[in-house]
């Protein structure tokens, strides 16, 4: 978040970003009112984001749009904006391929931040009852061209619309010249935005600076940006077909000959990632998976499909863990940023969509392990192949591989009965929605 509010602080050309989410609460206002400073200063902002998790109303995006230097267009809109209840209710049970998951932040088309996160108090540790583990990469050099290339193709495609052609009336007062002060005061208000980040944005050239002595930024030959195009297949396969990014994933799995470690939040498998992983396990190779317990999961309806296929998953070889909604790592991380000690804990869950293959390409980005991923959502992944990379991520996983922080489940035992009795019939009665759509 710091990273992010910096180099909207230091852009000097051009701001683009396109999230799946993009919310108006605390942390989603603080970045509107940096993304508007920057637009203050000359720089030409773009905002991408997907119809259906738009959290806000059409007025207020409107407002941050009538900025001279502020574009925003809506993907796919007719979920949430645009049309009449009755169309929003057919779109949204018959259009699966509506969703838009890339999520790209690029300055000045030099840096971009990519990865799991989406703009919301969750996704930061800010949120006092559910928050999320998630990464994302840094990329600075050649490889942001392809990132560029990617948020072109989905600002250009006709599923694309501005914001304006949805609303049907327009804002009285977009000439005031003082419209955006409310949101200023809001965002140095010290009860919305603590001064301490303030502090640690000043930091942050001496935190860069520390980072390249200290070996911690690494320079890398091959790093690839792969991102599907926008509408992700046609109609001629129904609902599979695949895309750029699935076709990567599954040649990199092929290819394997130690080692797979996976972490995605939903884990929904087919026969064909059945007998891709088997194939693998037959090779010699080695793989983990975490993924969300019942406890941690924000998606019943992806889990009880899980909970279906869990076993026939185990029967392939492969280990699979649970994330505990409890775990010791996500505490100390709340405890130890602004938030103090917390009487409650909130809930965790695991978010972060990455790979690490033979121990020396690492995978990260937007992909789950489910049907959707695989032919409907539009995703994005950034291949690195460096062992220095692997090396670091997989010391963060396997931290969360470990016992305090996830469980290990077998065809004897999971923790599935660490939840209430209400959640567990929860579970069991979303057992009807069809898996290729989840």
């Amino acid at each position: 978040m710091v990273s992010r509010a910096w180099l909207s602080e230091y852009a000097e050309q051009s701001i683009d970003i396109q999230y799946f989410i993009f919310s108006i609460d605390n942390v989603g206002l603080i970045a509107c009112d940096y993304l508007v400073r920057a637009a203050d200063r000359g720089v030409k902002v773009r905002i991408l984001v997907d119809d259906i998790m738009v959290d806000a109303d059409i007025e207020d995006i409107l407002m941050l749009a009538s900025h001279e230097n502020i574009e925003i267009k809506i993907y796919n809109p007719g979920v949430n904006l645009g049309k009449n209840i009755f169309e929003k209710a057919a779109k949204f049970v018959t259009d699966f391929r509506s969703a838009n998951q890339p999520k790209t932040f690029i300055v000045d088309g030099q840096i971009v931040i990519t990865g799991g996160r989406n703009i919301v108090d969750e996704y930061f540790y800010y949120d006092h009852e559910y928050n999320f583990r998630d990464r994302d990469v840094l990329l600075i050099g050649k490889s942001t061209n392809s990132v560029s290339q990617s948020f072109g193709d989905c600002w250009e495609s006709e599923l694309s619309l501005p914001v304006q052609k949805l609303a049907n009336d327009e804002l009285a007062d977009v000439s005031d010249p003082n419209r955006f002060d409310r949101l200023h005061e809001y965002a140095c208000n010290p009860d919305n935005f603590s001064p301490d980040v303030r502090q640690r944005l000043a930091k942050i050239p001496d935190i860069f600076q520390q980072l390249f002595e200290n070996g911690e930024v690494h320079w890398v030959d091959d790093v690839t940006f792969v991102s599907d195009v926008p509408g992700k297949n046609d109609e001629t396969n129904g609902l599979g077909g695949g895309g750029k990014t699935s076709e990567a994933l599954g040649q990199l799995i092929k290819n394997a000959q130690q080692s797979i470690e996976i972490q995605t939040p939903y884990l929904i498998t087919t026969d064909e990632i059945h007998n891709l992983f088997r194939e693998a396990i037959g090779r010699g190779v080695k793989i983990r998976i975490l993924t969300n317990s019942l406890s941690s999961t924000d998606n019943l309806e992806a889990f009880s499909t899980y909970q279906s296929t869990r076993d026939e998953l185990l029967q392939t070889g492969v280990q699979i863990f649970e994330f505990r909604s409890d775990g010791e790592r996500p505490k100390k991380i709340m405890e130890g940023e602004l938030h103090g000690k917390l009487e409650n804990h909130p809930i965790f869950g695991l978010h972060s969509k990455s790979m690490i293959i033979d121990g020396n390409t690492t995978i990260i980005g937007t992909f789950n392990l489910d049907p959707r991923s695989i032919n409907l959502s539009t995703e994005c992944i950034t291949i690195i192949k460096s062992v220095d990379v692997a090396e670091e991520v997989l010391a963060g996983m396997e931290e969360e591989f470990a016992p305090e922080n996830a469980w290990k489940v077998s065809e004897d035992f999971n923790p599935d009965g660490e939840v209430s009795a209400v959640k567990r019939v929860k579970t069991w009665t979303r057992k009807i929605i069809p898996k290729d759509i989840l």
